[in-house]
């Protein structure tokens, strides 16, 4: 796991070392071992190393080519480049260190991007031709590492992080479509970002961009044929086990410790439980604690780690802490943070990092496997009519989640439906709370659905799986990248193994939305290798509870009469909102705006600590 970045000028101008330097150092928290550059004429690469595979100099990167043609930086892992010796060196090549930098450059010079299907592993990586004098970037199938561009000047820059690229210079302005989306929907999906001029490469693709700057773009991974093409599956059970337990066992590999991300919910004690029945010793988990309740799965973690005779550590934040967390986490983010436990997510990590460099975590399974509650009101789409005619009824949504239920019924086609199945606030919600009645353009997210209605037509559960693996799942691993990041920890995610990945979305609808909480496969699966009460626990996840927070924290207390003020209210979406009012309505205790203001007070939050150091 690692930072990189780079430069490409096609004026043939000279690279800036410092400048390539500036940013390749804005990234040091992504690789605090080791830090290397190539500079030639008019390119240079930087790398930031966390080193996980061959801890000696040996894996140094930027990697060179036996031959000097090819320069290499890389950011991630390949868990099965060991797999590839005896193919490499019947080839006749000799390998001289232990790195899976040096297995992917091989492989690269034997077989060309050809070799991408074969990997095992998340990545990012730049790979620049001497010869050829062009520039290859590539991602992995799901977009677990991170990997921008943006084109400025006549050359291109690219990096791990969207802030290594304002410290190149970049100009650091708001796209008003991205600040559409991330107020209608929680955040930018597909190639855009909240920026002008910043781009993502989207997950399963490459680029090669020529001296003259002409681009191409290859997607070299495609899930909708991988789901069309997969071998039916005879026994769902015996094959998730199989490959489940082989996806944990192959993101073991590591020359440093490795721990888990403990939860307490069923995903990440189903990891954990299958490190024990593989016979893994001395785990470590990891496990962020919650004084409210409702919140707190913190002694069933415990539980379960003390019955594998394995090692716990917890942490709570409050007051002074969080506020400080949630400010460092809004800078690791680059973006207003979205899903609201960034900050806790950055603490334990915080806490993880003297005993481990890489951590398990349990993401993607509800992605996957259908564990959202809000799928449950697309299997009958029509019966949120019924629901809608509710809204009179002031018992009925005076809890949040009718209350969020009831503004959702509101939506009036199935197609809309699955877009905004993953916000929080609706269209109908957006005129009258913000008077903004154009939509966002939403380009990429209905290229996606369009993709899902062709593979599952007449099925809008199965088409929301299948959206969110491409949308809110993305943002999930951001979250996750940047949080464990941001303390120098990688983090792995053995639910997002391609075979699960791809397996799964060709079972039937039976194995994973059977029962209140769906993951049919997943909980039948672990029924006996897991305490009952952690299958039949009610699923929490990583929820924090914010109203307190804002209210009754003295450090949020006093950020809310700064957010009262804010300049973001003078923005073109805001205009209409007044600070003051909100902040005074919401300490008389109106819950119900939390949804409207938090995206608000997040983007207060970043315009104060992020958008001021670049601008």
């Amino acid at each position: 796991m690692c930072g990189i970045n780079g430069i490409l000028k096609f004026s043939q101008e000279k690279v800036d070392q410092n400048q390539l330097l500036k940013m390749r150092d804005s990234l040091e928290h992504r690789g605090p071992d080791d830090a290397g550059f190539f500079v030639q004429d008019n390119v240079g690469l930087g790398h930031r190393r966390l080193s996980i595979i061959d801890t000696s100099a040996s894996g140094h990167q930027p990697f060179i080519s036996e031959n000097k043609r090819y320069i290499l930086v890389f950011n991630g892992e390949i868990y099965n480049y060991k797999s590839f010796y005896s193919e490499i060196k019947a080839k006749g090549v000799t390998i001289k260190t232990g790195s899976d930098t040096e297995v992917l450059m091989l492989l690269f010079e034997l077989y060309g991007m050809k070799f991408l299907n074969r990997l095992h592993g998340m990545f990012a990586f730049a790979i620049w031709d001497t010869v050829d004098k062009n520039l290859i970037l590539a991602r992995d199938r799901m977009g677990v590492k991170p990997l921008y561009y943006a084109f400025y000047k006549n050359a291109i820059y690219f990096a791990s992080e969207q802030k290594a690229l304002f410290t190149a210079g970049i100009p650091l302005e708001i796209s008003e479509n991205g600040l559409d989306e991330y107020f209608f929907n929680r955040f930018v999906a597909g190639e855009n970002t909240l920026y002008n001029r910043v781009k993502k490469l989207l997950p399963g693709h490459y680029m090669v961009v020529e001296k003259n700057g002409y681009t191409t773009f290859k997607k070299w991974w495609d899930l909708k044929s991988e789901i069309e093409n997969y071998s039916l599956i005879k026994n769902p059970k015996e094959w998730f086990e199989e490959i489940f337990f082989d996806s944990v066992k192959l993101r073991m590999v590591s020359d440093v410790p490795v721990g888990v991300l403990l939860s307490g919910g069923l995903d990440s004690c189903s990891i954990l439980s299958s490190l024990y029945h593989q016979d893994f010793k001395n785990i470590n988990t990891f496990n962020i604690g919650f004084g409210e309740e409702e919140h707190n799965e913190s002694y069933l973690a415990k539980k379960i780690t003390e019955e594998y005779h394995y090692n716990f550590s917890t942490t709570q934040l409050d007051n002074e802490s969080l506020y400080q967390n949630l400010l460092e986490s809004t800078y690791y983010q680059d973006e207003p943070i979205m899903h609201m436990n960034e900050p806790h997510l950055l603490s334990v990590s915080k806490m993880a990092k003297p005993k481990v460099k890489v951590l398990l975590s349990g993401e993607g399974a509800d992605e996957l496997m259908g564990g959202y509650v809000r799928y449950k009101a697309l299997k009958n789409p029509s019966l949120l009519k019924v629901v809608s005619g509710l809204s009179l009824m002031k018992e009925f949504n005076k809890k949040p989640r009718y209350d969020k239920l009831l503004r959702y019924s509101k939506i009036d086609n199935v197609d809309e439906l699955i877009i905004f199945n993953g916000s929080n606030v609706y269209p109908d919600d957006i005129k009258s709370f913000y008077g903004r009645k154009e939509m966002p353009l939403n380009i990429y997210r209905h290229e996606i659905l369009e993709e899902a209605k062709t593979l599952y037509p007449n099925n809008p559960q199965r088409q929301a799986l299948y959206f969110d693996q491409h949308t809110y799942m993305c943002s999930l691993l951001d979250r996750n990248d940047r949080c464990t990041m941001g303390s120098s920890i990688e983090c792995r995610e053995p639910f997002l193994d391609y075979r699960l990945i791809a397996g799964l979305g060709s079972l039937e609808d039976k194995w994973l939305f059977t029962g209140k909480k769906g993951k049919f496969i997943l909980k039948t699966t672990m029924e006996n290798k897991l305490p009952k009460e952690i299958i039949d626990f009610k699923k929490v996840g990583l929820s924090a509870p914010w109203y307190n927070y804002l209210t009754k924290y003295p450090a949020f207390k006093e950020e809310l009469n700064d957010f009262a003020i804010s300049p973001i209210f003078q923005m073109k979406f805001l205009e209409n909102l007044d600070g003051k009012k909100l902040v005074s309505e919401l300490r008389n205790g109106n819950t119900k705006l939390m949804p409207y203001i938090m995206p608000i007070f997040m983007l207060h939050i970043w315009y104060k600590n992020y958008f001021k150091k670049f601008v």
